[in-house]
Parts: structure tokens; C-alpha cells; sequence
């Protein structure tokens, strides 16, 4: 490989750090007038009067929107959509746009609004709530695998533990946003979206018009990790104002209506059952989690369904359901499901360890699944037991200590713990529009996102491979409608889907070369198939003898045109069903705890990672090491507070939010386990954003344990619970 598997800086990156990447604010318009979202104050009730009078009287004021005046949705389903009734749904959700000349007169001028409410006690409470049979929603949940009553009662260690996750929030750097103007009768929309094609088909639905009047542009986003995932409810508003006033309307939330406008992680509560003979061999699992959703919309994530293919368990039952609160809808948020799942899991299967005196990365060992113990199916790769290896070798798990307590530095109590994570090696349909021109460069268009991995970076490296041109030579754009089709950057499927169509599309133009070099250069390829030659450095070669090759520039003269133009839809291969198909990987962490204070610091975290072929490792470790962070947040630091009283989010800023600085981080690195696996994808990728966060937060909560030998439960581990 000349490309994939060599470390590349990113092909964007002076563009970024020099401020010529245009992010969905910075969108030049012109005249454009700015909005302002005003928010409910209470939870539950009706709106029962609103004086804006002096809003509209403010200087600069255009219009102020509210449900009495605004275009009514034709969009269709139970998602939120602002501004269409009184009726109060949650906190903090947006009553009223004032629209101004500049966004300091739209800010000031909503502060000016007079709101009544008729209010109603909300309920916020998941686990209070979860007493009320008519706030519950039963979900279809998967068979039960086996006799798991039998096979505990049958148990010669058994532990039962509850666990819980908090309310967490995405807060990316860039808060989100919009720029709309019509332009007749046709939308042009900036946003700031993980995928253009489905704001683009809610657009065109909320205002009853074909999709192909409507544009949509996301060129960079400033972090999303699953908040833009689906289509927001400020896209919409923005654009009816626009058409409104019959002038280009922006729009962005404040750092504090990043909590309520676009979702997060929901709460979770979770019971785990799990059995295993003295040997250490899991016999029965049944898991049982809870997480609330909105009582206008259902969100699942299946944060039961981790477990199941994890382990080799004979016996296995999940349960997940659902619970109406007065909060707004959850939404997907990095390794939604799998993360949640995971810390229950992986702390159970750490406290069993416990229990039966064995080393926990043994017990991980002793219950491996050589294959898939949900469908039976084999796994197209799976070098998990391998991650094993390479992650204790690096981490020097061999100085660990079992009994808790049992190492020092100082005063500080040291602990190390491991967790386990999994996640789906997908991949969606995707296009991609690659036009390879006779002066050697290639421009390359697809529908998808770089919400920060480097997606502009790895699709130039594939390009490059498989065209035979220098990454200089390669322009690839995205984030626009106009370009093919592609899944929303979200699920870690961009690189295994957007990546095999580029490499679809190059194949197809290998083809046409070939197919001009067998009549123009007919001894040397007459027999070749388009695997035997190959395209380097601007030339077509047989791969057995380089010295048989031809310039592509006289093979484009065949042809008698300056490019060639290929427009490619991947899909999955129907090979994959007979598989199942995933990353694995590992995370081991280090903690000190201060014996007196309770302050836990991570001194170090190693993570060894099987997801295929890694086709940037510069890219791919900021990846997953980033994922680390996030665990460390996750595991330490976040809890998005709510005063039930009131049904109000109370932690809406970074004061009172707590994210992990870099005196929270210290020694973090990343080993790959490179996969040979031509099932999963042409290319042999997995994706891998989620999957490094996925083990992290029970391995920083197990090595918690094994330095104080208090099992905590309940995230985010805080000074006051160890104390």
C-alpha cells in the first residue's frame, strides 16, 4: 500500500487553523437579519398569554415569531417541531424568534417578552415515574436465550448489582446553527448537520415542496458526536422566517440551549444478574435497563443488547424498556446503547472476578466467544483475544495487585481495571461522484460529513491508492445536495461505506483505462483483467511486470476527452449476512485515588483495538484517544442535573457541567491490531469512533475498585462518593 496505513495530516487542517474553513455561522450572506430563541420557563403546561409589544417596538426588530403567527408544519411523525401550539412539552423550549437587524437587538429585544403560563406538575423523576404503569412503553425485546433462572439457581457465584447513568450532553465546540434564503421558490439552507440529505427531506416535507428545491450545506462541523445526527427544529424556523421577511435569516443557540434543543444521553438504570461456575465460566446473564424518553416522541437505544453477543453465555435474557418524562426527546450521543450497556456488564463481570479470586482480564479470557453465541454465526474477524495480549503487554497489567487497597504511591491509592468494547462494523449504501482528468488530478463529491474524525483526509487517501495519483492531486468535497447520496456521519460507518464507493467508482475508470490500453496497446494487455494491472503514479501497469506500462494521459486520447467520470453506489455485500461483523477492542486504565480527599486522576489508559485495516493512524488515534477522554467524562465528570421540582435542566453551562480539561488527562495511548477482513467491506475497514470509548468508563470505575475497594455504581464517580 502506497496510501492506507501511512500516517497523512489532515488535508484540512491549515485551512482550520487558519480560519478559511467556513463553519455554518461564518456563511457570508448578504444583508442577513439575526434571530433569537426565547425558551419556556416552566415544563408542563399551556402558554396562556404573550405580550411581545415591546419586543416588536425595540429598535431593529423585523418580526417576532410565536405559535399564534408561524407557518404551520406539514412535516409528518411525532418529532418536535417549535413554535406550532401553546402547549408547553419541556423545559426551556422555544415559545417565541425575534428577528432583528443584528443578533444584539434580537437578544435584547426578547428579553423584553411577557409570557403567562397555565402550569402543570412535570415529571422528570425516570425511576419515580417508572412506577406509573401508564408511563411505561414496552418494547419487542429479543428471545431469551436458554433457561437463565435455571442457569443461576445452578451458579456457584452469583452477583446481583443496579447501576446507573445520568442525563449527559454532546457539547461540541461549535454550538449549532443556521443560514436560510429563498431565492424564488427555491431553499438554500446552511446548517449544521451529520447529514444534508435528511434536513434536506425535512425541509422539503415542513414546507410541503419537492426535495429538489431545496439545498443544503454543511461543509465543516466544529464536533456534533450524534446531536445533528437527525434533522433539529431550528433549520425549519429559520427558513420560515427567511421566507417571512423575504431576507436571509441566521441563526445560532446559545451555550445554554445547546442542553434542550437537540437532545442527549438519556438516563439509564440498569440490573444485572450473572452467574458463573467456580471455574469462572458464565452460566446465566439476565439484564434488565430503563432509560426515559419524551412523552410526544419514543427514543430507544438498546443499551441491553451490548451483552449478548459479548460473552459466551449459554443462558442470556434482556429486557429494555422505555419512560415517558416531561424532559425532551433523548437522541443518539457517542456509542449510544453500547456504553451504557458496557458499564453495566463490564462492572458486573469485574465484581464476579472479584467474588471467585480471579484476575479480571483472565475471566474476560476464560468466557471468549469464538463466535458469534447470539446467531451462531462466525465473525468475519475477531482479533479480541489478541487486543488482550498487546493491551496488558503495553499497560504492564502483570504489576497489578488484586486485592484492593493492596497498591500505594504516597498518599494516593493505586488501581488498575479493563473493560471490554464492541461495536457493529456496518456499512450503508453511499455514493460518490469521482471525475479523474487526463492532467492526473481527481475531484471527488459525496453527500457525507467530517464532523472532525478526518473524513476529508481518509477519502483522499483512498482515492489516491486506487487512482494512482499523489494526495495533492486529490480534491474531495462534501456536505452538499449536490453531490451523491450518503448515510449521515454517525454509527462509524463513513469510512467503510463513502470509502467503498470511491473505491468502487476508481474501479470502474480502472476498467474504461484498461479497456483503452487492450486497443492501443494490444500485446502488452491482451490478456489482462482489470486485477491485474494496477494505476501508479499516472500510469497503468501490470502488477506481475511494472516494466509493462503505459502513461494514462495517451489512454484518455482513446477516449478523446479531457476526464472520465464515474458515479458509484456502494452496498453492502450480500456475503456479510453468513457473518457477523465487528471491532473489538480493549481499554486499561490507571487511576490514583487521594486516601483522604477522594480525587481520582486517570494516570494512564491504554486501549489495543482490532478494527481491520486502519487507513490513517495519525487521524485514527486522535480518534480514539479522544474516545478515551470521553470515557474518563463520562466515568468522573458528567451529570446533567435536574431539579425535578421544576422539571428544569439546572447544569446548562461549563461551570456547573463538568467535561474533562486537559489537568484530567495524562498518559493515553492507542495500539492497533490490524485485520485482514474482505468481508465486512472492500476496503477491509471497521469503524472505530465509537468503539474506543465504548469499555472505557468501566474500566476506569473497576480500577476505581481495585485502588479503594469501594464498588461505586452510580455515574459519575465523584469525591463525595468515595469518601
Amino acid at each position: 500500500m502506497r496510501y492506507i496505513g501511512k500516517e497523512m495530516s489532515r488535508v484540512d487542517g491549515v485551512a482550520k487553523v487558519t480560519g478559511k474553513a467556513k463553519y455554518v455561522a461564518e456563511f457570508p450572506v448578504k444583508n442577513p437579519a439575526y434571530g433569537f430563541i426565547v425558551t419556556s420557563e416552566i415544563a408542563k403546561g399551556t402558554i396562556t398569554s404573550m405580550n411581545t409589544r415591546s419586543a416588536e417596538n425595540s429598535a431593529g426588530v423585523l418580526k417576532v415569531y410565536t405559535h399564534s403567527n408561524t407557518l404551520k408544519t406539514a412535516a409528518k411523525g411525532n418529532a418536535f417541531a417549535a413554535l406550532q401550539s401553546p402547549n408547553i412539552l419541556f423545559s426551556n423550549q422555544p415559545i417565541a424568534l425575534v428577528v432583528a437587524d443584528t443578533y444584539e437587538q434580537a437578544r435584547y429585544a426578547a428579553s423584553l417578552i411577557e409570557v403567562k403560563y397555565s402550569e402543570e406538575k412535570p415529571q422528570t423523576d425516570t425511576i419515580e415515574t417508572n412506577k406509573q404503569v401508564e408511563q411505561k412503553v414496552d418494547r419487542r425485546n429479543p428471545p431469551t436465550r436458554g433457561n437463565p433462572q435455571t442457569g443461576l439457581a445452578n451458579s456457584d457465584v452469583r452477583i446481583e448489582a443496579e447501576y446507573t447513568i445520568p442525563i449527559e450532553h454532546h457539547n461540541p465546540m461549535e454550538m449549532h446553527g443556521a443560514i436560510a434564503f429563498w431565492e424564488g421558490d427555491k431553499l438554500m439552507v446552511f446548517d449544521k448537520s451529520q447529514g444534508v440529505y435528511g434536513v434536506r427531506g425535512h425541509l422539503a416535507q415542513s414546507f410541503g415542496i419537492p426535495t429538489e428545491k431545496v439545498s443544503v450545506v454543511s461543509l465543516f462541523v466544529g464536533g456534533a458526536f450524534g446531536s445533528s445526527l437527525k434533522p433539529n427544529y431550528y433549520p425549519f424556523i429559520t427558513a420560515m422566517a427567511a421566507k417571512d421577511l423575504k431576507r436571509p435569516v441566521k441563526l445560532n443557540y446559545t451555550r445554554r440551549q445547546m442542553f434542550t434543543g437537540h437532545g442527549y444521553r438519556p438516563f439509564t438504570h440498569q440490573k444485572i444478574k450473572m452467574g458463573a461456575g467456580k471455574d469462572g465460566k458464565l452460566q446465566a446473564v439476565t439484564h434488565e435497563s430503563i432509560s426515559n424518553t419524551a412523552t410526544y416522541e419514543n427514543f430507544s437505544e438498546n443499551s441491553t443488547g451490548f451483552g449478548r453477543t459479548l460473552y459466551k453465555v449459554p443462558n442470556y435474557d434482556t429486557k429494555y424498556n422505555l419512560v415517558k418524562t416531561d424532559l425532551p426527546t433523548p437522541v443518539w450521543m457517542r456509542a449510544p446503547g453500547a456504553v451504557s450497556g458496557a458499564f453495566a456488564i463490564e462492572s458486573a463481570i469485574d465484581e464476579l472476578a472479584y467474588k471467585l479470586k480471579i484476575d479480571p482480564l483472565e475471566m474476560r479470557r476464560i468466557n471468549y466467544a469464538e463466535k458469534d453465541p447470539e446467531s451462531g454465526k462466525p465473525y468475519s474477524s475477531k482479533e479480541l483475544m489478541k487486543c488482550f495480549d498487546v493491551g496488558a503487554e503495553k499497560f504492564g497489567w502483570s504489576k497489578r495487585k488484586l486485592e484492593p487497597r493492596s497498591m500505594k504511591d504516597g498518599n494516593w491509592l493505586v488501581g488498575m481495571g479493563c473493560g471490554i468494547g464492541t461495536w457493529g462494523a456496518w456499512q450503508a449504501p453511499a455514493g460518490a461522484k469521482v471525475t479523474l482528468r487526463a492532467d492526473g488530478t481527481v475531484h471527488i463529491g459525496s453527500a457525507t460529513a467530517d464532523i472532525g474524525p478526518g473524513t476529508y483526509t481518509t477519502m483522499t487517501i483512498i482515492a489516491s491508492e486506487f487512482l494512482g495519483v499523489t494526495p495533492d492531486k486529490v480534491k474531495f468535497e462534501l456536505g452538499k445536495t449536490d453531490f451523491p447520496r450518503a448515510p449521515s456521519q454517525g454509527g462509524s460507518v463513513t469510512t467503510a461505506s463513502v470509502g467503498s464507493a470511491i473505491y468502487g467508482a476508481a474501479m470502474n475508470i480502472k476498467k474504461k483505462l484498461l479497456a483503452a490500453a487492450k486497443h492501443f496497446h494490444t500485446e502488452m494487455f491482451k490478456t489482462a483483467t482489470v486485477e491485474d494491472v494496477e494505476l501508479v503514479n499516472g500510469y497503468l501497469r501490470m502488477k506481475n511486470d511494472k516494466s509493462e506500462s503505459v502513461p494514462v494521459t495517451q489512454l484518455f486520447e482513446i477516449y478523446d476527452q479531457k476526464e472520465l467520470v464515474e458515479i458509484y453506489q456502494a452496498m453492502p455485500s450480500k456475503e456479510r449476512a453468513n457473518y457477523t461483523t465487528m471491532g473489538h477492542g480493549i481499554q486499561f486504565a490507571e487511576v490514583k485515588v487521594d486516601e483522604d480527599l477522594g480525587i481520582v486522576k486517570v494516570t494512564k489508559v491504554i486501549e489495543a483495538t482490532a478494527c481491520g485495516r486502519v487507513v490513517n493512524p495519525l487521524t485514527a488515534h486522535s480518534q480514539e484517544m479522544g474516545g478515551m477522554i470521553w470515557g474518563i467524562g463520562m466515568a468522573l465528570h458528567e451529570d446533567t442535573q435536574i431539579d425535578h421540582r421544576y422539571g428544569r435542566m439546572m447544569t446548562t453551562n461549563f461551570a456547573d457541567y463538568h467535561i474533562p480539561s486537559n489537568a484530567d488527562v495524562n498518559y493515553i495511548n492507542t495500539e492497533f491490531v490490524e485485520e485482514e477482513d474482505k468481508i465486512v467491506n472492500p476496503l477491509g475497514v471497521k469503524g472505530m469512533g465509537e468503539l474506543c470509548l465504548v469499555g472505557a468508563p468501566a474500566a476506569i470505575a473497576n480500577a476505581i475498585f481495585n485502588a479503594t475497594g469501594k464498588r461505586i455504581r452510580d455515574l459519575p464517580i465523584t469525591p463525595d462518593k468515595l469518601i
